[in-house]
C-alpha cells in the first residue's frame, strides 16, 4: 500500500469503527495496534505499551482527576443556587434580563470546574426552569446556554488545557494565565449578543423586574461569597506561584469539601458518589488519552507528522492563513471526535509547523481551545449538545440550530485575538 493510501486506511478504519458504535478510546487503540502490525516493522503490543504508559504516568496529568472531584462535590451542594440568587439582582434590569444569568453563572461555574459539560449541566439545571417558569423563549435559553457552558474550556482551571500543555510540553501554569482574560472576553461576546437579540426581539423578552435598592444588591453578593474564596485559593496558588496546577487542584478538592461540610451537604454517600463520579469521568478521558497516545506513536512511525509539517511548509502559508487553515481542520474534526481527542492527536504534529511560522505556542493553545469550543457545539459529537439534550428533551438538530449563532461569536473572539494577541500573552508574561 502506497505511502499515500496509508493514511486513508487509517482514517477510513477510525471511521468505521467510530460509526459501528465502538467506544472513541478502543477505536483509537485499535486503529493504532492494526496500523502497527501491517505497516510497519514494530510488535505493536510493547510499543503500545510503553507509550501508554509513557503518557499516562505523566505527575502533571495528576491534575485532571482532582478538578474533576472538585467539579463532582461543586454539584453535590447548593452552590449553583447561590450563583442565581447572587447574580439575578445585577443583571435583571439588562437588556435581555436574566438570560444573562446564564453566561454569567457558566463564567463563574467554570472557574472552579474545568468542565464544559459540567459546567452545562449545572448551570442548565439552575437556570432553565427559571427561564422558562418566567417566559423566556426556549430558543435563545438553550442556545445562549449552549455557548456560554464552553467556557469551561477555556477559563481555568481548565482540563482540556492540562491536555494541551502536557502534549505541547507549555507550562500550565502559565497556560491558565493566558486563558484567563480571552475567557472574559468571550463571556463579554455572549452577553453583548444575548443584549442585541434582545434589543431585536423586544417582545420576546419579559418585562424586567422591579428595580432592586442598591444595597439589596450588594447583600445578595454574599452568595457568590464560598465560590468566590473556592476561586481565589484555586487560581490565587497558582499564579503566586505557591502551587502548581497538580498542587492546586488538591487546594480546590479539600476547599470543596470544606464548602459541602460547611453547608452541610457533605456525608459518606454524597462522598463515595462524588469519588465514583470523578473516577468514571476520568477513566473515560484516560482510556481516550491512551488510545490517543498510541495513534500519535503509530502516525510517528508512518512518518505523516512529518509529511504533514512538510505538506503545510510547501504550501508558504503565511501565519494567518495557516491559522485558518488549523480553524476549519478542527471544526471539522471536532464534528467526529471529542475535544481532548482532538488535541491529543493534533498537538504533537502541529507544533513544529506552529513553532516555525513564529505563533506563540501559549496564543496557539487558547486559539486551540476556542476552537475546540466550536466543536463541542457542533453535531453529531457535540457533546454539549448531548448534555442539553438529556436536559431539554428536544431533538439535536434543533439544538445545534439554536447554538449555531454561538460558533459566530467565538469566531469574532478568535479575531480579536489574532488582532490583538496581548489578550491572552500579557497576563503569562507578568508571571516571569
Amino acid at each position: 500500500m502506497t505511502e499515500l493510501l496509508q493514511p486513508l486506511f487509517v482514517v477510513a478504519l477510525l471511521l468505521a469503527l467510530l460509526a459501528g458504535g465502538l467506544w472513541i478510546g478502543l477505536a483509537l487503540i485499535a486503529v493504532a495496534a492494526v496500523t502497527l502490525e501491517l505497516f510497519t516493522p514494530r510488535a505493536a503490543g510493547d510499543a503500545l505499551a510503553m507509550a501508554v504508559w509513557g503518557y499516562l504516568s505523566s505527575w502533571t496529568l495528576t491534575a485532571l482527576p482532582l478538578f474533576l472531584w472538585m467539579g463532582t462535590i461543586l454539584s453535590k451542594t447548593r452552590i449553583a443556587e447561590a450563583l442565581f440568587a447572587g447574580l439575578s439582582p445585577w443583571i435583571g434590569r439588562l437588556p435581555g434580563g436574566l438570560l444573562h444569568a446564564n453566561t454569567l453563572g457558566s463564567t463563574v461555574f467554570a472557574a472552579v470546574s474545568g468542565s464544559s459539560a459540567a459546567t452545562c449541566a449545572t448551570v442548565g439545571r439552575m437556570t432553565l426552569p427559571e427561564l422558562a417558569r418566567r417566559g423566556y423563549p426556549d430558543s435563545i435559553a438553550v442556545g445562549t446556554l449552549a455557548g456560554a457552558s464552553t467556557l469551561g474550556l477555556l477559563i481555568p482551571p481548565s482540563i482540556i488545557m492540562i491536555v494541551y500543555g502536557v502534549a505541547a510540553e507549555v507550562s500550565i501554569p502559565k497556560l491558565f494565565a493566558a486563558g484567563l482574560l480571552p475567557g472574559l472576553m468571550l463571556a463579554a461576546l455572549f452577553m453583548g449578543y444575548t443584549a442585541l437579540w434582545a434589543l431585536r426581539h423586544p417582545g420576546a423578552i419579559p418585562a424586567a423586574d422591579p428595580p432592586v435598592e442598591f444595597l439589596t444588591r450588594v447583600r445578595a453578593l454574599r452568595q457568590l461569597t464560598p465560590i468566590a474564596l473556592l476561586m481565589a485559593a484555586v487560581l490565587g496558588s497558582i499564579y503566586s506561584g505557591i502551587a502548581t496546577a497538580t498542587e492546586a487542584a488538591a487546594i480546590g478538592v479539600l476547599g470543596a469539601l470544606a464548602l459541602a461540610g460547611v453547608e452541610g451537604s457533605l456525608d459518606w454517600r454524597s462522598f463515595t458518589e462524588s469519588l465514583n463520579a470523578a473516577c468514571r469521568q476520568f477513566s473515560a478521558i484516560a482510556l481516550i488519552l491512551a488510545g490517543a497516545a498510541g495513534l500519535t506513536l503509530t502516525m510517528g512511525y508512518l512518518g505523516l507528522p512529518r509529511d504533514l509539517a512538510a505538506a503545510i511548509s510547501a504550501l508558504e502559508l503565511s501565519p494567518w492563513q495557516l491559522i485558518a487553515a488549523l480553524l476549519g481542520f478542527y471544526v471539522v474534526l471536532g464534528c467526529f471526535l471529542d475535544g481532548i481527542s482532538v488535541v491529543v492527536l493534533t498537538v504533537s504534529i502541529i507544533m513544529p509547523t506552529v513553532a516555525a511560522a513564529g505563533i506563540d505556542p501559549l496564543w496557539f493553545g487558547v486559539f486551540t481551545v476556542i476552537a475546540v469550543e466550536m466543536a463541542q457545539i457542533t453535531p453529531p459529537v457535540g457533546f454539549n449538545l448531548f448534555v442539553l439534550q438529556g436536559m431539554t428533551g428536544r431533538e439535536l438538530p434543533w439544538i445545534a440550530r439554536v447554538a449555531a449563532p454561538m460558533c459566530l461569536v467565538m469566531l469574532c473572539a478568535i479575531l480579536l485575538l489574532w488582532w490583538f494577541p496581548q489578550i491572552a500573552l500579557w497576563l503569562p508574561a507578568q508571571m516571569g
